[in-house]
């Protein structure tokens, strides 16, 4: 019966196309590289390597198991890999819930070191509005939720601080706002407004409702893009709409009340119903050790609360 280290000899002189460079790599001698292949050929009643030049050529039959060698010892690495997630307690599975207008990709670059570090855990994201994000964590669906706090206690998850959003009000370039010079509340309601709010119908405690003519979505991006088609106004996180700015598409209003935009919270929820095990851990210090270094999170004393 031929042996894993036996298929992995056959790759590696395949891959290395000799006896001698397979020997180098694999730190073994050229004797003892040169019998595994023999015994594997014994084993399977195959010729795999064509001996009659110095070089070692693959057989057709060779050819036609190498990939199937390969397949075998990937199967086995994942075997063992499964085996040791299981022994050191891996959890096999972490969700994470994010509010829809925090992810971009400075912030998965956060998550990607984790898929080295457990290879066999399932990650899966959801993206959602905070209230939406609130309710998988609170219901045990999501092991981990980044959203815009409202800075109330949340008795039933662990909640702790990275950094602070800034929202801006905005308007097309061809809005009647947009020609202002300075907005006031009572211009703001005296025109559409684009509001974001969840599948509960509930909206952001900072950038709800004011106008008497509305309109819904339940994500930013496409509040942003109605904004665009000068639909109305909207506050919106100004992670969404930087380069639209920046190439005039968009304008931030000057709005007399919050010159700069107005700050949020963004926090991290932690579900209680899930065991913290080495993945959660590694996440959440990773979260911790970014906290405040991604562009739209502003600079502001950390806090922690169980």
């Amino acid at each position: 019966m031929y042996s894993f280290e036996q298929l992995k000899v056959f790759i590696t002189v395949c891959e290395s196309g000799s006896f001698s460079a397979a020997a180098r790599k694999l730190k073994r001698a050229q004797s003892g590289v040169s019998q595994a292949i023999a015994n594997l050929e014994i084993s399977i009643n195959q010729e795999l390597f064509n001996r009659d030049k110095n070089t070692p050529v693959l057989t057709t039959n060779g050819k036609a198991l190498l990939p199937i060698a390969k397949s075998i010892l990937h199967q086995q690495k994942y075997f063992d890999q499964k085996l040791e997630s299981l022994t050191k307690q891996y959890e096999n599975e972490l969700v994470i819930a994010i509010d829809e207008s925090c992810i971009d990709s400075d912030f998965l670059q956060i998550l990607t070191p984790l898929a080295d570090k457990f290879p066999i855990t399932h990650f899966e994201i959801i993206s959602a509005s905070t209230f939406d994000v609130e309710e998988l964590v609170r219901s045990g669906k999501a092991q981990v939720g980044i959203i815009y706090a409202d800075g109330e206690l949340k008795v039933d998850m662990d909640f702790f601080l990275l950094g602070q959003a800034r929202f801006i009000t905005i308007a097309s370039p061809d809005h009647e706002l947009a020609q202002l010079s300075t907005v006031q509340d009572a211009d703001l309601k005296r025109y559409r407004q684009c509001v974001h709010r969840s599948a509960q119908q509930k909206e952001l405690w900072f950038s709800y409702a004011i106008s008497s003519k509305i309109w819904y979505a339940n994500n930013h991006q496409t509040i942003v893009n109605l904004v665009q088609q000068g639909m109305g106004w909207a506050s919106v996180p100004e992670l969404l709409i930087k380069h639209s700015i920046q190439q005039g598409s968009l304008i931030a209003l000057p709005v007399a009340h919050e010159h700069s935009g107005w700050l949020t919270p963004v926090g991290c929820l932690i579900s209680r119903s899930h065991q913290s095990g080495p993945v959660l851990t590694s996440l959440i210090e990773r979260l911790q050790e970014n906290s405040f270094s991604h562009d739209h999170w502003t600079k502001r004393e950390k806090t922690f609360t169980k």
